[in-house]
């Protein structure tokens, strides 16, 4: 495991000499970055900054689209099991949890966020992830987010929770390198946990186009399904925001 004070992305430095199972961690990112060239950043020593190097063999490729779902499932699971932080998926792989208050009905806000990038020229793949540990609301980048001390639970060591998420995304992997059996558990599990299914969304595309429909699953490649005037469209790619519930009892179906 490569520990840094300050980098400027832990997902570049992987890609400057990616080995299998290369771990790089950092306190600060001076220039971390999100999904679709979004910018994430966070004061330094607030926040889980980690990527793992992991293999993607060439014969698995029609289930490539899993694994930054599976990051998100081990990110989900080690808030949970370190902070006790109850957390569910947006789709593909956003944490959202609840803050703590007595309101009904509170937001769910993102607490973390993963990157997931093919190393060119060869089979593996580079899993970036993030989490909000120590931010107030006003070191917070956007309205949407939040962090474990916002969830009072910010008295944790980031060293728990770095190591706790590694150990899932290990179990995950172990999973979906299994295949059939292993990896339908592993898509089971998923619509278990993620949140947009069943909401009226908007996608918006790499390309600009933005649909609205009501998501009504995840397919067995982890691609978003929409439904939307009669017909069904599945998304590879794409930033999901949240609009409504669509049905009250809608299912988590494929």
């Amino acid at each position: 495991m490569q520990v840094h004070a300050s980098i400027d992305s832990t997902n570049l430095e992987a890609l400057r000499d990616p080995h299998p199972w290369t771990v790089v961690v950092a306190d600060y990112q001076s220039a971390g970055r999100g999904r679709l060239a979004r910018q994430w950043q966070a004061p330094p020593g607030t926040s889980v900054a980690v990527s793992a190097v992991v293999p993607a063999p060439a014969g698995r490729a029609e289930d490539l689209g899993w694994l930054p779902l599976l990051s998100g499932m081990a990110m989900r699971a080690a808030l949970a099991k370190v902070a006790q932080v109850a957390g569910r998926l947006k789709w593909p792989n956003d944490v959202m949890v609840q803050e703590r208050t007595e309101a009904p009905g509170a937001s769910w806000l993102k607490i973390s966020g993963v990157l997931c990038e093919m190393v060119p020229g060869r089979e593996l793949v580079v899993i970036g992830a993030g989490a909000n540990i120590d931010q107030e609301r006003s070191e917070l980048p956007v309205e949407t987010a939040t962090s474990l001390t916002l969830c009072g639970a910010g008295n944790i060591r980031r060293e728990d929770l770095i190591v706790r998420y590694l150990q899932e995304l290990a179990d995950l992997y172990r999973g979906w390198s299994a295949g059939r059996a292993g990896l339908e558990a592993l898509r089971t599990a998923y619509r278990s946990w993620c949140l947009t299914i069943g909401l009226e969304v908007d996608v918006h595309q790499p390309d600009g186009e933005v649909v609205r429909g009501t998501a009504s699953g995840v397919d067995d490649a982890g691609r978003l399904v929409v439904a939307s005037g009669g017909t069904s469209r599945a998304h590879a790619a794409g930033d999901v925001v949240h609009v409504r519930r669509a049905q009250p009892e809608a299912g988590h179906t494929a």
